[in-house]
């Protein structure tokens, strides 16, 4: 029979430790785009939201992953620390390979497309990542 302290405990280090990831990867997330991310969302631009969205959903995804089959804690730091780096490579290369299709530009006059089409790359590739470690 399990202890329900220790339960508690777990879980308890495990919101912390996905709190700081989300924290650091928005910080981090946004210093790698041209806008205010911040401003965009609060004046209502939805690609802005849902792109950003996607990046935090996609960095649960791998926390979640890499903890079904971490007992250490550290290694969930770490992991997560490969996850940001992972996307944002995703957005680099993105970037890269369609020249014509500037990101930033375009989440920030709301293009609703490309933030799906990054949406779904974001989310799939976390899954990808997450079960690689596993």
């Amino acid at each position: 029979m399990k202890n329900f302290g220790t339960d508690l405990l777990h879980i308890g280090i495990g919101l912390v430790i996905l709190f700081a990831v989300l924290f650091v990867g928005y910080y981090i997330f946004s210093l790698m785009t041209r806008y205010n991310d911040n401003q965009q969302i609060a004046d209502g631009n939805q690609a802005a939201g849902m792109y950003m969205g996607s990046k935090m959903l996609g960095l649960c995804i791998i926390v979640g992953l890499v903890s079904i089959n971490s007992d250490a804690w550290i290694d969930v730091l770490i992991w997560s620390g490969v996850g940001i780096v992972i996307l944002c490579l995703v957005y680099l290369v993105f970037d890269w390979v369609t020249p014509r299709t500037k990101v930033c530009e375009q989440i920030e006059k709301g293009n609703m497309a490309i933030a799906q089409l990054l949406r779904s790359l974001i989310i799939g590739i976390s899954f990808v990542i997450g079960t690689f470690v596993m």
